[in-house]
């Protein structure tokens, strides 16, 4: 300890002395105060300040010895305080993604003829669709549910059912399987679809199928787009903050078959080209022991939207066609919409993870445009260097590309979304988990590394996800990855640049 660091006393006992003291101590306890210091390293650090005051010889009565050990006491309490009150941190034990068998595996070219076959298109749709699933940057092995490789396709509540049940029991089955965990163990159960809301609700097909506790707290969020997955844990954050010991699982999946266009209109026809089957199941908890087991540990979350603009709130909308055929418009404004939101998005998140440099750089830059150089450009932070690993939105690969942009990203940093849009396409909220799993697939994440996973959904609306690894992943590969036969063929030269989305 630094002498000098406190201020020269007088040696006379006055009431500056007095409070020049204890502003000193606690100046010097408060650093400890947040930090990883116990009570006894405190305790340490007053016994030193003592020692000085002997050592500066001044003149010592029982006053001095009352003040220091009120500091000690004081900046104690603060730091118990503190850590009582502070929430637990929530941890990613395991996820699993869902993997359809090969009889769903729909080629380019089964689905023009599958499609030619349906009375309800006609020769112009199909071209159009033929043409969007050639360019989207899909593979020849995406799935489809069996309900819409029927001829024509079963859209009926009972195939809906048939398809939620085929997706959520095996995925329900491996998770609880891979955490050896018994449906009982859960306390939260998150659910959510954008396109299919029943009643009863999926959640409730959960608890009802697994016999789950009645006191078991089940949601069901729908019409949420593709940004669900991420809305989903910010939801189960929230509960386990105020519940303590729990388990929570969070659902993202999409029922195609219920979001499924036979009409004519080309902005509702995207749909039926771009998403693909999928779905994604994760465990969360925030007992402590689980810092030892568990893969991830949540670090932050981060929601806004536009909802309330009128124009951004008609960019998708589910809505009948004029022969009264129920389909999703996907207006030509949406992907400079949710340009937009992402720089809204990416601000605020970059101002509470980005380092002070980096911060400093965007600030220095907007200050100097606005007031020197008016032809300047603005600094746009790096965020790699706060985040290792991105799962980004696999709605296409212009997303994908404009997004790498916006972040300065470059082909390694994009490569397990262009690679999961490549082998499963859009599978709506749950793709940033098949990003994730191919990450581990390829053992690319490191214990300390972090990961941000965002979503974007309709409206437009963003959610973003950062997580930390908290123990090696190097061989969890084996565990169930959907990537696990076909990750030496990846990644696909020809759809891994950036510069070609």
């Amino acid at each position: 300890m630094d002498p000098l660091s406190l201020p020269k006393l007088k040696q006379h006992n006055s009431l500056s002395n007095i409070i020049a003291i204890f502003l000193s101590t606690m100046a010097m306890l408060s650093k400890n105060l947040h930090s990883t210091s116990t009570p006894l390293q405190l305790l340490l650090v007053l016994l030193s300040l003592q020692r000085l005051f002997m050592f500066q010889q001044w003149n010592w009565n029982p006053i001095f010895h009352l003040l220091l050990l009120s500091c000690f006491f004081l900046v104690y309490m603060l730091r118990v305080g503190a850590l009582a009150f502070k929430p637990p941190s929530v941890y990613l034990v395991d996820f699993s993604c869902f993997k359809p068998p090969s009889t769903c595996q729909l080629p380019l070219s089964r689905f023009i003829q599958h499609a030619s076959s349906i009375i309800s298109f006609d020769s112009q749709s199909v071209e159009f669709m033929a043409k969007i699933v050639a360019s989207s940057g899909l593979s020849e092995q995406t799935y489809l549910p069996p309900a819409l490789l029927s001829s024509p396709p079963k859209t009926h509540q009972r195939e809906y059912i048939k398809e939620a049940e085929m997706i959520l029991l095996p995925l329900m089955d491996d998770l609880l399987t891979k955490a050896k965990l018994s449906p009982r163990d859960i306390d939260i159960l998150v659910v959510h679809c954008s396109a299919f809301c029943p009643s009863p609700s999926l959640s409730s097909i959960i608890v009802n199928k697994y016999s789950m506790r009645s006191d078991v707290k089940s949601f069901n969020l729908s019409g949420m787009g593709c940004s669900a997955g991420a809305i989903g844990i910010d939801l189960a954050q929230n509960l386990l903050k105020t519940n303590n010991n729990c388990y929570a699982i969070v659902i993202s999946t999409e029922i195609l078959s219920a979001g499924w266009y036979s009409g004519h209109e080309r902005s509702k026809l995207l749909i039926n080209c771009l998403f693909r089957m999928g779905s994604a199941a994760l465990l969360l908890t925030n007992r402590k022991e689980a810092s030892k087991t568990s893969k991830y540990r949540l670090i932050r979350t981060l929601r806004n939207q536009t909802a309330f603009d009128d124009k951004a709130y008609l960019m998708a909308i589910r809505e009948e066609d004029d022969d009264g055929k129920l389909g999703v418009t996907i207006n030509k404004g949406l992907l400079p919409a949710a340009g937009e939101i992402l720089r809204s998005h990416m601000t605020i998140l970059g101002l509470k993870i980005l380092p002070l440099t980096e911060k400093l750089k965007h600030i220095v830059s907007v200050i100097r445009k606005k007031f020197k150089d008016k032809q300047g450009e603005i600094y746009m932070p790096g965020f790699k260097t706060a985040i290792q690993h991105f799962c980004l939105p696999t709605s296409g690969r212009a997303l994908i590309g404009e997004i790498a942009k916006g972040l300065k990203l470059d082909g390694r940093d994009v490569e397990a979304s262009l690679m999961t849009l490549h082998r499963f396409g859009n599978q709506s909220s749950s793709s940033m988990w098949y990003e994730l799993a191919y990450m581990e697939a390829k053992e690319r994440v490191k214990k300390g590394d972090k990961v941000l996973m965002l979503g974007m959904g309709t409206v437009p609306k963003c959610c973003s996800c950062v997580w930390e690894c908290v123990r090696p992943i190097a061989g969890d590969s084996n565990k169930n990855n959907p990537w696990r036969d076909c990750i030496h063929l990846y990644p696909v030269e020809a759809v891994s640049s950036v510069s070609q989305t």
